[in-house]
């Protein structure tokens, strides 16, 4: 059964007040709070275990090992990987989209395209920009409607011999809309030869990811979004592009002989794994894995989807509440303003006073509040946590921002 208050216990940081009131927590597309099954395994590291990994023979480094590479294992499954040396540890999506515009450079050349849509977080934005910057490639973007819905007509147009990369999120941090990546997928194999890139970072916590059904080249997201600490997640790229493709840090861990002469790389995954990996923190991402498991997708989306009904049917019972993106399909995100009131900060603050966390501002998508001609927008974003009544408490709150602020 799905019990909520059973899921909720599990959650220590949710038992407090803020500001004087029961803490609301919802800001979750910007980092999820932590189940205490994952905290617990994150802390034994440290206490029982800490020791580098791969790289002694004593007890405690065989263990460190063990663990980290059964949590690789772990997020293999996640995902459906092929194989679990195609999953690489990294600090999160912004790295792992970094990392991939990076070993990309030597396969791009001037007036070379880049696909990315005006749905993207700044870090599916800025990387390929630099990509451009260091090549002479041109960066293409697909454009919205006023429903925040991708404009797939153009990436027909766009697609073409010159198209190197195809880049875009498969669920918007600031809108919550989900695209339609396997349409997007399949028109790019139909016209070009372009590297594939879906940023998962807000899919990842939300739906079953099958990386294979997909035929995507590389997927990234982040741990910190569901459920696992800060300063993980993963990239996961298709065996054969990340054999082809030249490594991103050079050091330790990375390399299968070093002299002065020359260097020659490690096999997969540690050819993209330099230096020391944050070993206590990628073990307790399988233990986040392992919850997400247990809850089920279907009950997590299930419920996050009616969540999400609910704070829309309700929102917009409030005059003068507009909600963007309102129309198109979502997941997780209801993002809005009221009319009259330009500033969404000062609805945020007044939120805060009533112990609720939402996030304002541009949610790092200027392009997107560019496009509303908007600053900013009120963002509250949904977990497996959340309840019915905090989202009446929401609009209760939105209520009397409205009133003060008019």
């Amino acid at each position: 059964m799905f019990d909520i208050q059973e899921i909720r216990s599990q959650f220590s940081i949710l038992n407090q007040q803020v500001n004087g009131k029961p803490l609301v927590y919802l800001d979750n597309a910007a980092t999820s709070q932590k189940p205490n099954s994952v905290l617990e395994v994150w802390n034994q590291y440290y206490k029982k275990i800490n020791a580098n990994v791969h790289r002694g023979i004593h007890t405690l480094s065989q263990l460190a090992t063990v663990e980290m590479e059964l949590s690789r294992k772990k997020i293999q499954n996640f995902i459906n990987a092929e194989h679990d040396f195609e999953v690489i540890f990294t600090k999160g999506t912004t790295e792992g989209i970094n990392l991939i515009s990076y070993i990309l450079t030597q396969k791009l050349q001037k007036d070379d395209e880049i696909i990315i849509s005006y749905l993207e977080h700044h870090s599916n934005i800025v990387p390929w920009q630099l990509l451009c910057e260091r090549t002479g490639a041109k960066l293409r973007v697909i454009p919205i409607d006023q429903d925040g819905i991708l404009q797939l007509d153009y990436l027909d147009e766009f697609l073409n011999e010159k198209t190197k990369v195809v880049s875009v999120n498969h669920v918007s941090n600031a809108l919550g809309i989900v695209n339609p990546i396997e349409e997007i997928i399949a028109k790019t194999r139909q016209n070009s030869d372009a590297y594939i890139v879906i940023d998962g970072a807000q899919s990842a916590p939300h739906f079953k990811i099958d990386v294979q059904a997909m035929d995507c080249d590389f997927f990234v997201f982040s741990g910190h979004k569901m459920y696992a600490p800060m300063g993980t997640g993963i990239l996961y790229g298709k065996q054969r592009l990340l054999e082809d493709l030249p490594p991103f840090h050079g050091g330790g861990e990375m390399i299968a002989t070093c002299s002065f002469d020359g260097t020659t790389y490690a096999g997969l995954p540690f050819k993209y794994e330099a230096g020391t990996p944050n070993v206590g923190g990628n073990i307790a991402l399988g233990a986040a894995v392992d919850f997400i498991e247990r809850l089920g997708h279907e009950h997590i989306q299930n419920h996050e989807n009616a969540l999400l009904n609910y704070a829309q049917k309700q929102l917009l019972e409030i005059e003068g509440l507009k909600i963007y993106g309102e129309k198109a399909n979502r997941t997780g995100v209801v993002s809005f303003n009221l009319e009259g009131i330009g500033i969404s900060s000062d609805v945020g603050m007044i939120l805060d006073k009533m112990g609720i966390a939402v996030r304002t501002g541009h949610h790092c998508t200027q392009p997107i509040m560019s496009f509303f001609n908007i600053a900013g927008t009120v963002r509250a974003s949904f977990a497996v946590y959340n309840t019915f009544s905090e989202i009446d408490a929401l609009v209760e709150g939105v209520r009397k921002a409205q009133k003060m602020l008019s």
